[in-house]
């Protein structure tokens, strides 16, 4: 199976400038030997929630690789999920943070070495979760409370399959999700609502929005009815609206989804590839490694990747027809 493209996405290449001296330092030698490994780094990240400080966020963990590598690390935030890939694909990024899909296309298009997937609390899967500010019609039982947040519908095991019989409630309503290139805000719950009998193009009002911490916002606010997101990402937004475990509430929670992780280029050497693979997983075992990397992307650790157990979100978005 080849992945090519996602449906509705155009080539998106990330537009820093900075991005172009990095394809060129990468770029092959013209006499046929292998090319020398660049003396600077594009770290590319997704907005999986509010990019505005995400550079800065990651700046400590890219200048832990400068420093480890002897090489300059630059992070840059990707305009969407897609637009990473093909930075990775046209040399413009060298190292990627990135959801399951991407992972897989990146390897599958590009041949990407997957190195590192992130372990959240020991798991390495995660449902997608289906929330809603209107739980008397989505809840099948009383919510209960785990951790501040309610949850219904034994959504509260925090492990999917749960809830799903309740989704055909969902037929009718403005509906939050993210752009099809997101396996937790939109392809594993859409494919749960086409299983379910609901035809997602005429039968809900779809309300796009960019990031996962924004469909949570968008229940919260009452733009909508329903959202996407990853499990559980009502912690984003809890600094800055308290409640919005108790009014938001998890109803549904998708099949498990393999665990983002890292891609490194194909340009680059495979000692450089072993360097940068084992400053991330050092990282990741230091308390302000890790601390880091939960306030990217609520990563507790990184862990030696299996890329195996990609196949099942690619053969999800072939299910849609994200090809």
């Amino acid at each position: 199976m080849k992945l090519t493209k996602l449906a509705l996405t155009s080539v998106a290449l990330l537009t820093l400038g900075s991005l172009a001296a990095c394809s060129s330092e990468a770029s092959g030698s013209t006499d046929g030997s292998p090319a020398a490994d660049p003396t600077s780094l594009t770290l590319a990240l997704v907005p999986s929630q509010d990019q505005g400080g995400l550079v800065d966020t990651a700046k400590p963990l890219t200048d832990f690789l400068t420093d480890e590598l002897g090489i300059e690390v630059t992070g840059v935030v990707s305009k969407d999920y897609q637009a990473a890939v093909e930075a990775m694909g046209a040399g413009q990024a060298q190292i990627g943070f990135l959801p399951s899909l991407q992972l897989w296309q990146a390897s599958d298009m590009y041949d990407a070495s997957v190195v590192l997937q992130t372990e959240r609390n020991g798991n390495i899967s995660y449902p997608a979760q289906l929330m809603t500010n209107n739980p008397d019609k989505y809840c099948d039982d009383t919510p209960v409370e785990r951790d501040g947040k309610l949850f219904c519908n034994g959504a509260d095991a925090l492990v999917g399959p749960a809830g799903l019989d309740s989704i055909t409630k969902v037929e009718g309503a403005k509906v939050a999700l993210l752009g099809p290139g997101s396996p937790a805000g939109y392809i594993y719950p859409v494919l749960a609502l086409k299983n379910a009998g609901i035809d997602t193009d005429t039968g809900i009002e779809q309300i796009p929005v960019t990031t996962n911490d924004a469909s949570v916002l968008a229940v919260y606010n009452g733009d909508a009815e329903v959202g996407f997101s990853f499990w559980d990402a009502r912690d984003i937004v809890a600094k800055d609206v308290p409640d919005v475990g108790q009014k938001v509430v998890v109803f549904a929670l998708t099949d498990e989804i393999p665990n983002d992780g890292v891609a490194l280029s194909a340009d680059l050497s495979p000692e450089l590839q072993d360097k940068i693979t084992t400053a991330l997983a050092d990282y990741s075992s230091t308390p302000e490694g890790s601390k880091i990397l939960t306030d990217i992307y609520s990563i507790s650790k990184l862990a030696p990747a299996d890329p195996s157990t990609l196949d099942v979100v690619a053969q999800a978005a072939e299910k849609l027809g994200l090809q």
